[in-house]
């Protein structure tokens, strides 16, 4: 047996063999995993893929299978259908085959007009009754959530069937209240535009009442929005008629003839005063649609669905 001498060093040798089988069954496990996930990340957006290109196949058909009768239409998203409860939180959605139907496939002898955005149809749906919505702004302004500003209130917009029923028509405007107005471009007809919407873009509901405050000004008066004084001069009805309607005494005098001997004075009194508070340049001073409407059914007869008794 050798005797190790003092003072000479000693070489240990240290095997590694156990930690080299750990390191390689990490890097083994940590391989497997990263192949798992790029595999799953590869079938993901495959699979997204033939979803988006079906869904695009499928929109295609869709506008192709009713091109002749419309244009676009969000309407063409296959909603489930829903009745207006009346509730300020429910608002009423219509299946487009539903509009199919009760246009005739689009026809054009229902077509009532052009809008700004499209084509206006007539429909009649299953109870026979024309599509429209009693007491128009009121449910824009009252029942809709969130509330709608029509933008193109005007006479030629409102409908008559043949009792007389008042259909609001038009919507190619329409925007929801809390739209951004630097959004919105400014649009309307000339004569009927509240003055901060047409100076400031400042659009509310208050826009539309004063609106209907020209319209009724129109039935009161049988005088047009803007008259054309000379070939470079114009005047807005409003402009004009505020003045006389503030003097009870001139009123008889600008009332439309064709209505002067048929309805009481009073009543006219009645409708000069709500459009006067309609089409108030500051439009907190103008009323809400709701508070016209109480104001004006008492003046309409029952059959038209006022509460004014004719004997």
């Amino acid at each position: 047996m050798d005797a190790q001498s003092p003072g000479t060093p000693v070489v240990r040798v240290v095997h590694h063999q156990d930690l080299n089988k750990r390191i390689l069954v990490a890097l083994i496990v940590a391989s497997t995993l990263l192949g798992c996930l790029l595999l799953s990340l590869v079938c993901f957006w495959i699979c997204r893929f033939r979803n988006l290109k079906n869904s695009a196949e499928k929109t295609k058909q869709n506008i192709d299978s009713s091109a002749k009768g419309v244009s676009s239409s969000p309407l063409k998203e296959r909603i489930n259908s829903s009745r207006i409860t009346g509730k300020k939180d429910s608002v009423a959605i219509i299946d487009y085959q539903l509009l199919e139907a009760a246009t005739e496939n689009f026809q054009e002898n229902n077509i009532l007009g052009e809008g700004g955005r499209g084509r206006v149809y007539r429909a009649r749906f299953d109870e026979k009754s024309l599509a429209a919505v009693k007491r128009g702004l009121e449910y824009l302004h009252e029942h809709c959530n969130p509330p709608v500003v029509h933008r193109d209130l005007k006479s030629s917009n409102v409908l008559l069937d043949f009792n007389f029923n008042a259909k609001l028509s038009d919507f190619g405007l329409a925007v929801t209240v809390g739209t951004q107005n630097k959004n919105i471009k400014l649009s309307g007809t000339l004569g009927y535009v509240a003055p901060e919407y047409l100076l400031e873009g400042k659009l509310t509901d208050k826009s539309d009442v004063y609106a209907f405050g020209v319209v009724l000004l129109e039935l009161l008066t049988g005088r047009k929005p803007v008259e054309k004084m000379s070939p470079s001069h114009c005047q807005s009805l409003v402009t004009w008629a505020m003045p006389q309607l503030t003097d009870r005494s001139k009123l008889p005098n600008i009332v439309d003839p064709a209505i002067r001997d048929t309805m009481d004075l009073k009543h006219l009194y009645q409708v000069a005063a709500v459009a006067v508070l309609c089409v108030q340049t500051e439009p907190s001073y103008r009323p809400l649609i709701t508070d016209v409407l109480h104001s004006l059914i008492p003046l309409v007869p029952l059959e038209l669905g006022g509460s004014l008794r004719i004997s």
